[in-house]
């Protein structure tokens, strides 16, 4: 019967609740697709990709450079560029303190960071979006990076890659945000003309005015499995048409099927494909 003798003290001085806490909250996580829970640590060493369904979780811009760029060694371009708020724009809450939140939370000044690195050895200046800033919106700031970027490879004949995880223009800036895609286009029309590479990634989501504008424009049009792509939704489409769309419409494998892409290539062999492909616009006599 010691078995169930209760040592004295216990019920006088029990666990703290805090103290008596799951110790394993937050180190699981659960696939939106095939509704698998993973390890987190096991998601991250994956690249976050499923490793049941190959499904591809959003990675955030600096872990994108991870992915894509030879080490952390990079250099980075205009990191101090902000919106100044041109509208003095408010909607549930002002457009300043948006970007205030958003800029305290992940340490970057807007959508996009672009640096200059090395790929498989090769140099090439890249732009990596930021979907957590504003849903990787594209206001005057990250359409200025952008031309930037594309006047550093044009001047430098390094090649272009732009990794796009946008909702669109940023509408919280008006016409400024549309400008944009305009000034952006035209930077790579010199691009083109100067027959230096620009190789364009869309992950998920890429809608809006960056599908509209550089997002589509690359020499090479590269998406990763599964990514939604678009200009307007699915839902003001169909209410638009007044038909139902086709299964999978919008996404990365429709698109490819259709022409619209050049490839569909899963992230773990993402960088060893654009070096591939470098090597094709580069090497070729």
């Amino acid at each position: 019967m010691a078995w169930f003798k209760r040592e004295k003290g216990a019920i006088e001085n029990p666990t703290p609740v805090d103290e008596r806490s799951v110790r394993t909250e937050g180190l699981w996580t659960k696939c939106s697709s095939c509704r698998a829970i993973i390890w987190k640590k096991d998601l991250e060493a994956n690249w976050e990709v499923c490793p049941k369904c190959d499904h591809h979780f959003r990675l955030d811009a600096r872990r994108r450079l991870e992915l894509l760029l030879d080490d952390e060694n990079w250099v980075e371009y205009d990191a101090d560029l902000a919106s100044n708020d041109p509208l003095h724009f408010v909607d549930t809450k002002p457009y300043a303190q948006r970007l205030k939140d958003a800029q305290e939370k992940l340490g970057v000044k807007d959508a996009i960071l672009t640096v200059e690195g090395r790929l498989a050895g090769r140099p090439v200046i890249c732009c990596s979006m930021e979907f957590g800033f504003i849903g990787g919106s594209m206001g005057a700031v990250v359409g200025e990076k952008v031309t930037r970027a594309i006047e550093r490879s044009l001047a430098q004949r390094q090649p272009l890659v732009i990794v796009s995880c946008s909702a669109g223009a940023r509408m919280m800036e008006g016409a400024v945000s549309l400008m944009q895609l305009a000034k952006v286009a035209a930077a790579l029309a010199r691009l083109d003309e100067a027959r230096v590479p620009f190789i364009s990634i869309l992950t998920d989501p890429t809608t809006g005015g960056v599908s509209a504008s550089y997002a589509m424009l690359g020499d090479l049009n590269i998406s990763e499995p599964g990514a939604m792509i678009g200009f307007a939704g699915p839902r003001v489409i169909e209410q638009t048409i007044r038909q139902k769309l086709p299964e999978g419409f919008q996404r990365a494998e429709f698109l490819l099927e259709h022409g619209f892409l050049d490839a569909v290539v899963p992230r773990k062999e993402l960088k060893s494909y654009v070096a591939q492909a470098l090597g094709f616009f580069l090497d070729s006599p």
